[in-house]
């Protein structure tokens, strides 16, 4: 899935355009920003987990990536972890999919070895034995805001009982923002509006069940440290500096997909959110604007064993 950012999530590409290619597009566009964007450390702490994992145990690394798209994740974090590696790609999409296993061709882990890669065409509930399987570490990149409480914590306590460690990237936390030219954040009571409309779209039912939205980190940190994992987390927001025309795109595909979220929860505010979107496209094509879209990173590592490490 590594779906785009919740307002584009239901928006739907114009009518030229297969949704298909919709998706990949805004998936590429974020794949830069996203790595710049997401915690280094973290993932520095899962590549130590597994090497001295592997040591123990042997044999290559399993790796799950849940709504895996078009393999960002995989992109990311093969040259960073341990080797040998056996990934496991899971989406409902296959066009995403086939795309995610043309580009695996070119990916080396750090001893130079190539990626084992396989994939798996299928929705992520429900939450069964097939999911998880032969995996070590759990990844997912902006998924959580889609998903149910209940099926957030039915997956960290199954990833518990296996004894496999969870890292999560760049979950949504509902907060958003534009920027001055300063990098200091701004708003007025419109943004507010539109902000409290797009949050509450968020929790809306995505196909799980009632969405998390903004609150999946916490939920979710709240559900690992519950099962006695060791968790960390990272702020990893999305920075985009006024009168930068490489990420202006971007930047105006967010407000066009807050705008359609916030009418599509107040329809009877057609006006004023429209208003309120062309006031805010001007300000960053003028270069006055810039935003901010927060983040957070989470890694969970199965409790230490009792009498050692």
């Amino acid at each position: 899935m590594n779906a785009p950012e919740a307002a584009l999530k239901t928006a739907a590409p114009p009518a030229a355009v297969p949704r298909e290619r919709f998706a990949a597009d805004w998936l590429a566009s974020r794949e830069v920003l996203d790595a710049r964007s997401r915690s280094h450390c973290l993932t520095g702490l899962a590549a130590g987990w597994l090497a001295a994992r592997t040591h123990a145990h042997g044999g290559p690394v399993g790796i799950v990536d849940l709504g895996s798209g078009s393999g960002s994740n995989l992109r990311f974090l093969a040259s960073r972890l341990p080797g040998p590696q056996r990934w496991r790609l899971v989406d409902h999409d296959p066009a995403l999919l086939s795309l995610a296993r043309r580009q695996a061709a070119t990916l080396r882990d750090p001893d130079g070895a190539r990626p084992r890669v396989a994939t798996q065409c299928r929705d992520l509930a429900p939450l069964d034995e097939a999911l998880l399987a032969r995996a070590d570490l759990v990844v997912a990149s902006a998924l959580f805001d889609l998903v149910t409480r209940d099926w957030a914590e039915a997956l960290v306590a199954a990833a518990v009982a296996r004894h496999q460690a969870l890292l999560f990237s760049l979950s949504v936390d509902g907060d958003w923002a534009f920027l001055d030219a300063a990098g200091e954040r701004i708003e007025d009571d419109e943004d507010r509006a539109v902000r409290a409309l797009f949050q509450a779209h968020q929790r809306r039912d995505k196909g799980l069940g009632p969405a998390l939205g903004g609150d999946a980190p916490a939920v979710l940190a709240a559900a690992m440290a519950a099962a006695g994992y060791r968790v960390e987390s990272a702020t990893t927001p999305w920075h985009v500096a006024a009168g930068d025309p490489e990420w202006l795109p971007l930047a105006e595909r967010l407000v066009h997909g807050w705008h359609d979220a916030a009418l599509e929860q107040a329809p009877e505010e057609g006006g004023r959110l429209a208003r309120w979107r062309q006031r805010r496209l001007a300000g960053l094509a003028a270069g006055e604007l810039g935003l901010s879209v927060g983040h957070r990173d989470l890694l969970a590592l199965p409790p230490l064993p009792t009498g050692g490490a």
